[in-house]
């Protein structure tokens, strides 16, 4: 069995406390009754007077209180148990948010056409670990490894472009904070998915990836963007104000880099596909990670529990019904049975 909501267990205290104020009022009654009188007198006076029935009030009183404590613990049974083993490889995907990524060459714009193809991956992997890196002149880790892909895609669906203040785009960065991600002593398969325009502004992009390669972590890189390249627009509520422009004031031309991201991925005996065609990008990964060895990372001993509560909740309930209908006077039954000697 197990407990749910053990924090209500200092709610038992009540039940010592009704007694208490039981025997209280039972003391001073007999008080009061003294000082009104010879008690023999006072019970002639009250025939119907009852000594059983305000015991048997608090005994269902403090029962039901019992009761309503214990549903509010919502106690579990286990009623099937089961082991689970999980699986699957270690994922981190490095996503680039740096204002290229605003260039609306794909539709509706690379960063948003990158949401995609990671939203979509994700819809197809099993029990594989994720994480995410975000990064542009820097990098940051903005998910770390987990299971849980709900989550993971309501982090992914919040990037921006200002999410990172140092504009640019720092391969390097990215591929060294995505090395931490991993556990270097565990023997699970890992994979960076780097997505990218490829537009690198520091000069480390191989030296990390060959760091990479040293810690047993492949890298895909997957190119977001045209060689042709496009405008970065800048908006205010959906509307275009003006283009990114450099320090020369000439509007910005981006143009997506595919060689920086194929030595990358090339470094690491990975693998480096254009991300224009959102379903050869979902096929090439789902292919990918098929020859990829899966490890066992995680055995779960799982109980389905189920709540037990609204039994106890009736009980009270049931008992709370009955008290109102229990009067302190005698009834036939009781003087036949006559528990307290109350008819000599």
């Amino acid at each position: 069995m197990e407990l749910d909501e053990k924090k209500y267990l200092y709610l038992l205290i009540i039940l010592p406390l009704i007694v208490l104020v039981f025997l209280a009022n039972l003391y001073w009654k007999r008080k009061k009754q003294r000082d009104f009188g010879d008690l023999e007198m006072v019970k002639k006076l009250s025939p119907e007077s009852s000594v059983f029935k305000p015991v048997l009030k608090l005994v269902v009183l403090v029962l039901a209180f019992l009761g309503l404590i214990i549903a509010l613990v919502n106690p579990k049974i286990g009623t099937k148990m089961e082991t689970v083993k999980r699986e699957g490889i270690d994922i981190v995907f490095a996503m680039d948010v740096s204002k290229s990524m605003l260039a609306e060459d794909v539709a509706p714009n690379r960063l948003d056409k990158s949401k995609q193809i990671v939203s979509q991956i994700i819809n197809q992997l099993g029990n594989d670990r994720i994480g995410i890196v975000a990064y542009a002149g820097s990098a940051f880790p903005l998910l770390p490894i987990t299971t849980d892909y709900g989550v993971a895609k309501m982090f992914l669906q919040s990037m921006n472009t200002e999410m990172v203040s140092s504009q640019g785009t720092s391969l390097d960065d990215a591929i060294r904070l995505g090395i931490t991600y991993f556990d270097q002593k565990s023997k699970t398969s890992k994979l960076l998915i780097l997505i990218s325009d490829g537009e690198d502004h520091s000069e480390d992009a191989q030296a990390a990836a060959e760091e990479a390669n040293k810690a047993g972590l492949k890298i895909i890189t997957i190119s977001i963007g045209t060689e042709k390249g496009a405008t970065i627009p800048l908006k205010r509520n959906g509307v275009v104000e003006s283009f990114q422009k450099d320090n020369n004031n000439e509007v910005v031309i981006t143009k997506m880099n595919r060689e920086s991201l194929e030595a990358i991925a090339k470094a690491t005996k990975g693998g480096y596909i254009n991300g224009n065609n959102t379903k050869e990008v979902l096929e090439y990964i789902k292919a990918t990670l098929d020859k990829i060895q899966k490890t066992e990372f995680e055995s779960t001993e799982m109980a389905d529990f189920q709540s037990q509560f609204q039994w106890f909740l009736g009980f009270a309930f049931l008992l709370l019904f009955v008290d109102v209908f229990l009067l302190e006077k005698k009834t036939k039954w009781v003087k036949k049975l006559d528990l307290f000697n109350e008819n000599k």
